[in-house]
């Protein structure tokens, strides 16, 4: 075969994929750093600094509980775990939420609405799968994942719904009861608190969509990974946390399906434990859903996660995790605007920061050419683009309209951030 049909490596390895399979897109997280390995990032190399990842540090954080440092195995954790996930850690799960936002609640929920999962996509990707003919709304931005999941199964309709940066990215009640009704929306699939964009559904508004999805029989799909990470000022003796959770009358009626996991809201993102919770129905279609797709999590993990669901452990967790994550918070976003990235809002949730970075000089002004240019700095960010959901790239052709935004991460630790601000700041002074 000619040598300008077929993709050859060094070694003369025929490189070209088999035409059996598609090409693959890498999300944003993995396409960020799949280039920055290009130049030599590694991430136990101290001299990269990643604000382009998707997780919390894992170490010890000030009034924390002490981390977990070995897991004992048992003689049967040598066994698959159930596809549904342990049952003693499905009703640690169940008890947990009732103990947070169901005391005195007539419906609470059982192991029977709970699927434990291996991480957050096989989560989602068992959702996806039992989903049946239906329009699924989704936010513009949202949580780059989504893009290849509302992909690859075809069974329901993927419609997008673009949100404001001039409104702070608010979606309002009556926004949701008119793209309900309007769009015939079935399902609606979002992360909350929002990933790019931090902004958080909580309290009375929450309730508030709580209350229109069981009006208008429209599931709410709710990732609520970031749910720990919110920076509102709680009352004294208030638990630190929220979820839609609180807000469900009948547990196995209202159509509310939730997401979360210890990746990060318990900050252990190598553990792969994760978990839904919702009417049983959708359970046992998650449960069928799972023994084809990935079959279940492990096993040792799912039983060493069942101390860390206490009621005491999760809230000094949380606790923790607000007081760091908010310092680090307010210290990057100080110093970005400095540099002259414009901001929409400042995050209510998460660990990043979303940021317009059109003002800055060419050409950083843009969010790939930014990410290029910081990459020879041995720095990492995510452009913004990645965040413009675009299932099937129907919209193709198009520029993104957020491609002067970079999400930028205050995951890392803090002399990491510091370390990476001043380089940002010198390569912007360079160019200016």
């Amino acid at each position: 075969m000619a040598d300008d049909k077929v993709a050859q490596s060094s070694s003369g390895r025929n490189d070209a994929a088999p035409s059996a399979f598609r090409a693959v897109p890498r999300t944003g997280v993995i396409f960020v750093t799949t280039e920055a390995a290009k130049l030599g990032f590694s991430s136990s190399d101290p001299d990269w600094c990643n604000l382009g990842q998707g997780q919390p540090e894992t170490g010890a954080l000030p009034n924390a509980p002490p981390r977990v440092r070995e897991v004992v195995m048992q003689m049967d954790d040598e066994e698959y775990a159930p596809v549904a996930g342990l049952t003693e850690l499905r009703e640690a799960i169940a008890a947990l939420y009732n103990q947070l936002y169901r005391r005195g609640l007539p419906s609470q929920y059982t192991a029977e609405n709970v699927c434990v999962s291996g991480g957050g996509r096989a989560a989602l990707t068992r959702a996806a799968a039992s989903l049946g003919s239906i329009n699924l709304g989704h936010f513009l931005p949202d949580y780059t994942a989504y893009e290849e999941l509302l992909d690859i199964f075809k069974a329901f309709t993927a419609i997008p719904i673009l949100l404001e940066g001039e409104r702070g990215y608010t979606f309002t009640i009556e926004d949701l009861k008119r793209e309900i009704l309007g769009r015939g929306l079935s399902a609606l699939l979002l992360s909350n608190p929002c990933n790019p964009t931090g902004k958080h559904i909580a309290g009375d508004e929450l309730r508030k969509w709580v209350h229109a999805a069981r009006e208008y029989d429209c599931t709410l799909l709710i990732d609520e990974f970031y749910s720990h990470y919110v920076y509102r000022a709680t009352k004294p003796g208030t638990l630190p946390v929220e979820s839609a959770a609180r807000y469900v009358e009948d547990v196995d009626r209202d159509p509310v399906v939730l997401f979360d996991g210890l990746t990060k809201n318990w900050r252990y993102p190598g553990w792969r434990v994760t978990w839904t919770i919702g009417p049983k129905r959708v359970i046992d279609g998650l449960m069928s859903a799972g023994s084809f797709l990935d079959g279940g999590g492990s096993k040792p993990l799912q039983r060493a996660a069942i101390p860390l669901l206490s009621i005491d452990h999760v809230t000094k967790e949380a606790r923790a995790i607000q007081d760091a994550f908010r310092e680090k918070r307010d210290f990057m976003h100080s110093r970005l605007e400095r540099m002259g990235v414009k901001f929409d809002r400042i995050p209510d949730g998460t660990f990043y920061l979303w940021g317009d970075v059109s003002g800055l000089p060419e050409p950083l002004s843009d969010g790939m050419g930014l990410f290029r240019a910081a990459l020879e700095e041995k720095l990492i960010c995510v452009p913004g683009e990645f965040f413009d959901v675009n299932p099937g790239k129907r919209r193709a052709g198009r520029p993104s309209r957020f491609r002067s935004h970079v999400r930028f991460s205050f995951g890392p630790n803090k002399t990491t951030l510091e370390k990476a601000l001043d380089r940002l700041e010198k390569l912007v002074a360079r160019h200016s």
